[in-house]
């Protein structure tokens, strides 16, 4: 096993890279005519390269938690397998967990899987002595069905200190593979339990969007987006319906439309987006922009602001377009609020606090933090 992780190791490269208001047609924020000229050439759905200096964000990207290296959506499949492969010279036990959970994409299959090996450890723990327990014939219905077809399961088994045996079987003139264990001490054993511990707590490495936090300064721009493709959940030919569907706007806003027909509307336009881009307009006049999820809930939103603020432990509000203040303990996604594919909101200290604070004679508390001033843009 040692060799096979050897030559991966050997092989391995890892990748870096680098509402208030509601939106509604009137009032969207990403003017889509230029997203097509943009997404769209004149043959067939091609779509050409953008200078990334055009962009409000030049594209989407995550972090790997185990490396901490940025990621394209095409690198974070392949580059997390590597990296979970990697750690086995570190810790088997922790890296054929993270097998488990990660290369295995269906829940239920994974489950089947802890389930059959906890038994094995508790069998085990149980008949410290028996060697029948200490025996997995791989051939076995149970093992083949179970266990082998979920990726890292042999692996985690190969950590507890089994090991590959062939040995002969009643009535077979053929020897049969079992991974088979050696007797355990019983301190061995209570380490096979806390490892079985580990296998059932385990979850699946999941890379992390990069909310690519930047400062800009105060800007008439403010409320301009031009958004990379990734934003967007939608295929170029799409996107030239979504052109005539808005050409069609003024006769359709003549229309009499019932507000469940409105409803259904608004639904179908936020499935449309992946992310969204959010900009807040700061007391001073700058702007702090981040990455989000279309599902983010608004505690994310207020979480991204307050870790940005020199003085984020002190309340503030975010209001979206239209005046109407966000609820930083509302349970809601951005696109339940209209706030996709992008939008510009306004941060105010907590009125309150700060008259409380100012009758005392404080000072008004600090914006953005030094690190994020130190690379602070102009809008173009």
């Amino acid at each position: 096993m040692k060799k096979f992780f050897d030559d991966i190791k050997k092989d391995m490269k890892f990748k870096s890279a680098g509402p208030g208001k509601k939106l509604t047609e009137e009032t969207r924020q990403i003017n889509f005519s230029h997203l097509l000229t943009i997404l769209i050439c004149g043959q067939g759905s091609k779509v050409p390269v953008r200078d990334p200096a055009c962009l409000s964000v030049s594209g989407v990207y995550f972090t790997c938690p185990l490396t901490g290296a940025t990621l394209t959506k095409s690198e974070r499949e392949v580059h997390i397998k590597e990296a979970i492969l990697m750690r086995f010279e570190e810790d088997a036990i922790e890296a054929s967990v993270m097998m488990i959970y990660t290369f295995n994409k269906d829940r239920e299959k994974v489950k089947a899987a802890v389930d059959i090996i906890s038994k094995y450890v508790e069998n085990i723990c149980k008949n410290p002595t028996e060697e029948k327990y200490r025996k997995i014939k791989l051939s076995n219905k149970v093992f083949q069905e179970k266990v082998r077809s979920a990726e890292g399961s042999r692996e985690f088994l190969q950590a507890l200190g089994f090991i590959s045996v062939m040995l002969p079987v009643e009535g077979q003139e053929e020897e049969e593979e079992f991974l088979v264990l050696p007797e355990q001490s019983p301190d061995a054993l209570e380490l096979m339990k806390e490892r079985r511990d580990r296998l059932q707590r385990g979850e699946p490495v999941r890379a992390q969007l990069d909310r690519q936090p930047q400062a800009f300064r105060p800007s008439p721009n403010a409320q301009r987006f031009e958004l990379p493709q990734e934003f967007y959940n939608l295929s170029a030919e799409e996107l030239k319906r979504e052109q005539q569907q808005r050409s069609d706007l003024v006769e359709k806003n003549a229309m009499l439309r019932t507000k469940a027909m409105r409803e259904r509307e608004e639904q179908r336009e936020r499935r449309k987006y992946n992310y969204t881009l959010v900009r807040v307009r700061l007391p001073d006049g700058n702007l702090l922009q981040g990455t989000f999820y279309a599902w983010d809930r608004l505690p994310v939103v207020f979480g991204f602001v307050r870790e940005s603020l020199v003085d984020g432990w002190q309340p503030f509000e975010l209001v979206a377009p239209g005046g109407q203040k966000l609820q930083e303990d509302e349970e809601v996604a951005l696109a339940e609020c209209n706030l996709v594919p992008a939008a510009l909101l306004t941060f105010a200290w907590d009125a309150a606090v700060q008259a409380d604070i100012a009758a005392a004679g404080g000072k008004s508390p600090a914006l953005l933090k030094p690190e994020l001033l130190e690379t602070i843009r102009t809008l173009s």
